[in-house]
């Protein structure tokens, strides 16, 4: 066992924090992910505190809160200019760093200190554009599609189903499964375990674009799920069913459809691409094993957000509802380089822990300017800011492992939900008297926290509405991805 162990980081997109076989998920099977958490640690209290995937990466590769990222909400091409990230540290300390599949930076292919990086980023509307330059253009600059076409043709592409990147409509994969996304992560990062420089610990970031949307699993992976009786989605007493009635026929709305044929089907079509990236995963563990290198590496894996999956009528994320920005949180590995095996830590964790997590492991110094903090050793925290613009509903929330408090910027309007009691979030308890003080304690947290921020939302004293989002209003309405 070499004293600095191989780290993997196994990240998906848009995966629900409840959504594993080991979380009591009573539908979803992921037997590759929950043999991960039986041998290693689990985290049933990961959050992401901006919950769409630009806001989210940066966290997750700087270290730092979406505060100090300057990434509030979710905007595109806007430049990477971030001087210390975690594949930078560690390339820094001697690992060799790799990333396979998705990025989502700018410019596409910025590096974030990865020496090398083979990219598929999913459907970018933004990089799609007839006035794209060239080298910009997914077509020519992301690696799958790259390849996928020289295999397939020039006209092939992920939208040959026919679905949207954000729409809840659900259809098997129409090609052989090994041309399918999730496939090809897969299979090129078990290829760099055979390039890689066997006398240098090494770093991958193996990053899946499913079970974010399309949901387009190769057909066996809709048939574990299309006889099921599957859990229906959360109702509360504050969801707004008129705004269902109103976009529930639009094919990619923030609500879902609300058709119950058609929410079915989406949940079909969601579990199908989990159980297929868990057990694209497994092809990833079983080549670790066979190169011998499981007694010596530590692997962790998370998502950058969750999704609603019509909880609430409402579906994608952004919101700062359960089903958005809590996340599945695992590190797994010899305890001589975790400290610890088979148990569930508590801890209150966010995507910024993950950079500070993975310099400890390489022993690498932890740069003090971090917000974030390493999970290893039940480090903890007493309660996470997070927020997202988002039009009229942008919003700021207080979560804690026992309750939420959620302000939302424009409007005034504030929601309280007791997690222990009711962890569906089913009922709005911001006007009964029992949480009076806690709400207040809460809403305490946020002003302080907001005291000074270039929005104006807080003058130190009360929280202030109508204030302008740091971000374009406009442009995070309706986050594309």
């Amino acid at each position: 066992m070499t004293q600095r162990p191989n780290i993997v980081l196994i990240m998906t997109d848009e995966m629900r924090g409840d959504c594993l076989g080991f979380a009591g998920h009573p539908d979803v099977k992921t037997p590759y992910l929950d043999t991960l958490a039986a041998r290693g640690i689990y985290y049933p209290n990961a959050y992401s505190s901006c919950p769409t995937c630009v806001p989210a990466r940066a966290a997750l590769h700087t270290g730092l809160s979406q505060r100090h990222t300057g990434r509030v909400g979710y905007l595109d091409r806007v430049d990477w200019n971030y001087g210390c990230t975690m594949a930078g540290e560690l390339a820094k300390a001697g690992y060799h760093t790799e990333c396979i599949g998705k990025m989502h930076v700018h410019p596409l292919r910025h590096s974030a200190g990865f020496h090398h990086i083979e990219l598929h980023d999913g459907y970018l509307h933004a990089y799609r554009a007839p006035d794209t330059p060239s080298g910009e253009n997914q077509l020519t600059a992301d690696d799958y599609f790259y390849w996928l076409r020289s295999e397939l043709g020039a006209q092939a592409d992920v939208t040959d189903t026919g679905m949207d990147c954000n729409g809840w409509t659900a259809r098997p994969w129409p090609y052989a499964e090994k041309y399918h996304p999730t496939n090809w992560v897969a299979q090129r990062s078990i290829d760099f375990l055979r390039r890689r420089d066997p006398r240098q610990p090494f770093f991958l970031m193996a990053s899946f674009v499913r079970p974010h949307a399309p949901y387009d699993a190769p057909q066996p992976y809709f048939d574990l799920y299309r006889n099921r009786d599957l859990r229906p989605p959360l109702r509360g007493d504050w969801d707004d069913a008129a705004l269902l009635e109103q976009t529930g026929r639009i094919f990619n709305n923030i609500t879902g459809p609300s058709d119950p044929d058609l929410i079915r089907e989406q949940m079909v079509g969601y579990y199908a691409c989990i159980t297929h990236v868990d057990h694209q995963i497994g092809r990833i563990l079983l080549a670790l094993n066979e190169h011998n290198l499981m007694d010596n590496t530590v692997i962790l894996f998370t998502s950058d957000h969750g999704e609603m999956l019509s909880d609430h009528c409402l579906d994608r994320k952004a919101v700062p509802y359960q089903g958005s920005i809590r996340v599945p949180l695992i590190v797994s590995g010899p305890e001589a380089f975790t400290g610890r095996r088979g148990v569930v830590d508590d801890t209150l964790a966010e995507l910024r822990d993950i950079m500070p997590t993975t310099l400890e492991l390489a022993g690498a110094p932890i740069p003090a300017t971090l917000d974030g903090q390493s999970v290893l050793h039940g480090h903890d925290r007493a309660w996470l800011h997070g927020e997202h613009v988002y039009g009229a509903k942008s919003h700021q929330f207080i979560v804690t492992k026992t309750d939420k408090y959620i302000w939302f910027s424009q409007t005034g309007e504030e929601q309280y939900f007791d997690l222990v009691q009711d962890p569906g979030e089913t009922h709005n308890a911001v006007q009964d008297p029992r949480y009076a003080a806690r709400i207040a304690e809460l809403r305490g947290h946020l002003i302080h926290t907001l005291t000074g921020c270039e929005e104006g939302y807080s003058d130190g004293q009360r929280l202030i509405a109508g204030c302008t989002p740091k971000e374009c209003l406009a442009c995070a309405t309706e986050p594309c991805c």
